[in-house]
């Protein structure tokens, strides 16, 4: 009887070597400097969104039924043609790119390096400024503990989503798996507030974001744990994940807290709103140290990832 797993292994092992090959181009290239995609996708959300949402009435289910049609037009045709690109005879090559466009590592060593620095030369305001290209919230009146903290927080978020997540789903459905998880995870950050704004017309958007988060999440939890502090880090996260009132960010964040052994959380204020957060994690308050440590911490955990997929791709092909 024919093995099943033998025509499958080959696009697993396909899928590890594009993963490393387009890692090493995120390394060596970084982000595109004149034109990113991600960019103009968010210039035509934006377009989307004053089109639906123009005229649109107060009624709540009018309003998800709208931001689920423009997730729709805006995601799946994306995803559709990455599906289409993998499948040619050269989709080998077009995952590679399409997984070094939807990666973010070196993006955000680069930014959060940049906040470290500012920090250690004491250089507040810029600060202030560098931090403000990770965060959404308001930074003007942080202060170095403020900012080292909006940091660390961002970084380990961010390692789940333009890190983690979008090689968890590459590594399950190539191309096309990497392009719909960054495109439900970028409408999820420009649509998915619960101001009254957006708190409808965003519903469609921040709940396949939850979806899609559900394993990567708690894999990249367990990756924060696993690599630092681990008896703190499983503490916080067994103890204060559930707190925090995303259900995936609260186990990145309490566990990646732990793990760097430093308090975050805490009130922020989001688009003139002070909202209150809970405490996560433990031990000292957040300074530029922290920043670095964190960095540090999904850049192994990166690696840990490509090496553990490479591991059971051989595995699996000489079993």
């Amino acid at each position: 009887m024919p093995s099943l797993s033998a025509p499958l292994m080959p696009s697993l092992l396909s899928l590890v070597a594009a993963a490393l090959a387009a890692t090493f181009l995120d390394r060596l290239l970084g982000e595109p400097r004149r034109w990113h995609p991600l960019v103009g996708f968010g210039r035509c959300a934006d377009w989307v969104e004053r089109v639906l949402r123009r005229g649109a009435p107060g009624h709540p289910l009018s309003n998800r039924l709208r931001g689920l049609l423009g997730w729709s037009l805006l995601v799946l045709p994306c995803a559709a043609l990455a599906a289409w690109l993998g499948s040619q005879a050269w989709g080998w090559l077009a995952d590679i790119a399409l997984l070094y466009l939807a990666l973010g590592a070196r993006s955000l060593q680069q930014h959060g390096e940049q906040v470290a620095a500012d920090l250690a030369a004491g250089d507040l305001a810029a600060a202030r400024t560098h931090v403000g290209w990770l965060v959404s919230r308001d930074t003007s009146a942080l202060d170095e503990e403020g900012v080292a903290r909006a940091a660390v927080e961002s970084i380990l978020e961010n390692g789940n989503d333009a890190v983690f997540g979008t090689l968890f789903w590459f590594l399950l459905a190539g191309g096309a798996g990497a392009v719909l998880y960054r495109l439900a995870n970028t409408l999820d950050a420009m649509w998915g507030y619960r101001d009254a704004r957006r708190l409808y017309f965003g519903w469609a958007a921040a709940r396949s974001d939850d979806l899609l988060n559900l394993a990567p999440a708690r894999l990249t939890a367990l990756t924060y744990a696993l690599l630092g502090q681990t008896r703190g880090a499983l503490s916080c996260w067994r103890q204060q994940a559930a707190a925090w009132n995303s259900p995936n960010a609260g186990p990145v964040l309490a566990a990646g807290a732990g793990a760097l052994a430093v308090r975050l959380g805490g009130p922020a204020l989001y688009h003139g709103q002070l909202e209150e957060r809970p405490t996560v994690g433990a031990g000292d308050t957040a300074n530029g140290s922290h920043i670095r440590a964190a960095l540090a911490l999904v850049e192994r955990g990166l690696w840990l990832w490509l090496a553990c997929a490479g591991l059971v791709a051989v595995a699996v092909t000489h079993a």
